[in-house]
This record gives structure tokens, sequence and C-alpha cells, in this order.
């Protein structure tokens, strides 16, 4: 499509410019993999047709199998990045993901509380690589210095528990309800909990996982996904900052909530390996040439994906590119 030009005052053309996109700033870590991460929420911002503003708080030593190590960003530079945009640009939408330490955790956090009004999707994910005080301390400082301030907190079942419920001693696992209300408990006002497994004895509980909407008063939607035989990387990231660039758009949450997990089940469908690791998600699945015939992969077109934390055990992709 050719731009839309018209004659100034001096005989030329200037451009006739577009409505910008909903902006989206991601708080997140650089990974080199792009599965997740800065490069993961860039993509799919963009895929969802927002515009992303990306903020480096760590550089992620990873490939798509693991995470080694990682080099945190000052947290007076976090701040620097956002500011210096902020200033320029209007927000309609935050997303955050790993803000590398504490000390990022408390700078991000008195940045959103400049803008109260905008949508805030906090994606928790797994970090089990990080070293036990480094884990307390950020998962503390995030319990107190973001929760309070979010729209919406999403991770996987086990993880949430984990964060929020730590001393959790019921033989049956915690409820996306009471997760909900231990998450409002520090001001979260909903829960997206993934990958919660079925009750023993309930129909599907061999074969599906459930992704569930809740708020302290209960569940609100949801959807069931297949269990599969691979692993992806980035699916959290993924359907989180699908859901921050829904709501940035202006889309009502119940309805944001299925868009987003439809997203992330046909961008896992259409996941890829690009290394001897994980399968990584395919944000531009539908931008891609339909597969011909008997070139799909393990895989059906019927076929869910279940999101999760960096490793998930989902099913094999439609095709492999």
């Amino acid at each position: 499509m050719s731009p839309d030009l018209s004659p100034d005052a001096a005989g030329g053309e200037t451009l006739q410019e577009q409505p910008a996109p909903a902006c989206v700033m991601s708080f997140n870590a650089s990974d080199p993999s792009g599965a997740g991460g800065l490069a993961g929420d860039v993509s799919t911002i963009a895929a969802m047709g927002a515009h992303a503003l990306p903020v480096v708080t760590t550089i992620v030593m990873r490939d798509t199998a693991e995470v080694f190590d990682q080099h945190v960003i000052d947290a007076d530079v976090v701040a620097e990045q956002a500011r210096s945009i902020l200033e320029d640009v209007t927000i309609s939408g935050w997303k955050v993901g790993f803000l590398g330490s504490a000390e990022g955790v408390s700078a991000v956090a008195e940045i959103l509380s400049d803008y109260p009004d905008v949508p805030l999707v906090a994606y928790l994910p797994n970090l089990s690589w990080l070293e036990e005080d480094a884990q307390q301390a950020y998962a503390d400082a995030f319990r107190e210095l973001v929760l309070p301030q979010t729209e919406v907190l999403v991770g996987s079942h086990q993880t949430l528990m984990d964060f929020l419920l730590p001393d959790w001693d019921s033989e049956r696992p915690a409820s996306p309800r009471e997760l909900a209300v231990a998450a409002a408990e520090h001001g979260a006002r909903y829960v997206l909990v993934t990958s919660v497994v079925l009750p023993a004895g309930k129909a599907g509980a061999d074969q599906y996982l459930d992704n569930v909407l809740a708020s302290a008063q209960g569940a609100i939607t949801g959807e069931k996904f297949e269990r599969f035989e691979v692993a992806f990387v980035g699916a959290g990231d993924t359907l989180a900052a699908a859901l921050a660039a829904l709501l940035a758009s202006g889309a009502e949450l119940h309805a944001a909530v299925g868009e987003a997990l439809t997203f992330l089940d046909q961008s896992l469908d259409a996941g890829f390996r690009p290394g001897m690791g994980n399968v990584v998600p395919d944000r531009f699945f539908w931008a891609l040439p339909p597969a011909e015939e008997g070139e799909g992969g393990e895989g059906s077109a019927d076929d869910a994906a279940s999101p999760d934390d960096d490793n998930n055990t989902p099913k094999g992709p439609r095709h492999v590119h």
C-alpha cells in the first residue's frame, strides 16, 4: 500500500500520517533466544496490532533449553530508559516481565505509580534458576510493590502457588479463586492461572490442563488446553504480552483473555524449534502461507496448546519451519 501523499505549500508532497496504534511499555529481560523476554514481547505486541516500547531490565544468559545466568541492568538505567520515552509517547498499557532484581522491581514500581490509570499485566516467570536469597528478595519486592498496581497477574498454577501461598499445606492444590484471594490481599484485581491440573476423575483430567481467569469472587472465564509431548519456551510471556496489548487497545477483560488464549494456542501450534532445545512460539503464524497437505508436524489442526513457564509439557507443533 502506498502512503497517502498531498501537496505541501512549496509544491512538494507531504505524508498524511495515520493514527498511532496503542503503545504498550514492556519491562523485561533481554533474551537472546528470542523466545521470551523483550524479543517475545515486541513480536507479540506487534502481532496484536499495538506498538511496543521495550525497556531492558536485565540481560539473561540462556539458550532455548535453559537459563544459565544474568547481568542485571542498573536500576537507574532502567528508570532512565522508561522516563525518556514516557516524556514523548502516550502509553495505553504496561507489560511487566522479569525485572532482574529487587532493586529493579522498586525502580519499575515507582514509574508505574505515576500512571495509575494505565492497565498493568504482570507476568511471574519460574525463577528457580536464581539463588534462593535472590529469589526471595525478588518475590518480596514484587509482592509489595508491583501487585498493588496490577490489573491481571499471569503465571502457571505452580509458580503462583509458590509465590502467593508459600505456606499452603493442604493435600489438594489451591484453586484459581484461592490464588485470586491471595493476590487481592496484595492489591491485584485478577489472576490468569495457566496449566491448572484438573481433579482426578474429572472428564479430561488426563488429557487437558485448564487456564482460568479469576477474581476473589470466583472463576470468570478460561479455556482448557491439551497436554503435549514437547516443551515450549516463552509461552507465559506471549500470553501476558498479548493480553496487555488487547487491554491497551480497549478490549474488555473477558474478551481480551479469550482472544489472548486463542492467540497463544495458535502461536504454539505453529511453533518451531530453532536450536536443540525447546519449541519457540510463532507469533506471526497468521502471516505464513498454509502448509501443504502432508507437511504438518506432530499435531493436528484440532490440537490446542498449554501455556506455562519456560519448561512446559505441551503438544507437538502443527508444523515446524
